[in-house]
């Protein structure tokens, strides 16, 4: 598939092995995985961020192998979620981030073009989202309050 703001192809990359069944070196059980993902939940920290933290700190490659759910999904069911999906809240952060960097250099075109991209992509999702009702029908993306949101 082709990238969305360029005029190349895309870039290859790894897959996760089609493997289905915990391998047999995870020495964690199902309800401590659960545990600890609710754990970090409450702390705040992201769904990817709890994989990540479940991968490289306690030894768990794939967390809906062992589970049965996914981590969104566990942090689901004991409410934890945050109110924005996460790739749109990283979108965001990034378009805040250079709103500030453009505040200070205001001829950086370059920027300003990534900026036009970066919110494009955000009203993009935020159109699909509100088509899941993944997010409130009357949410919309301004950049004042995302410079709030963020903080």
């Amino acid at each position: 598939m082709a990238r969305m703001h360029a005029r190349k192809r895309g870039k290859s990359g790894s897959t996760k092995p089609p493997v289905k069944t915990t391998p047999a070196w995870v020495d964690t059980d199902k309800r401590e995985c659960e545990k600890l993902i609710k754990e970090f939940g409450e702390k705040g920290m992201t769904a990817s961020a709890i994989g990540v933290k479940l991968r490289d700190q306690y030894g768990v490659p794939n967390a809906k192998t062992l589970t049965g759910k996914t981590v969104s999904q566990i942090l689901k069911e004991n409410k934890l979620e945050q109110k924005l999906p996460e790739d749109m809240m990283s979108l965001i952060k990034k378009a805040v981030f250079l709103r500030k960097h453009l505040e200070k250099n205001a001829k950086d075109v370059h920027n300003k073009r990534g900026l036009q991209l970066v919110e494009s992509k955000i009203r993009r999702l935020q159109k699909y989202y509100k088509g899941k009702s993944r997010i409130p029908k009357n949410w919309y993306y301004n950049a004042e309050e995302a410079a709030l949101l963020v903080k």
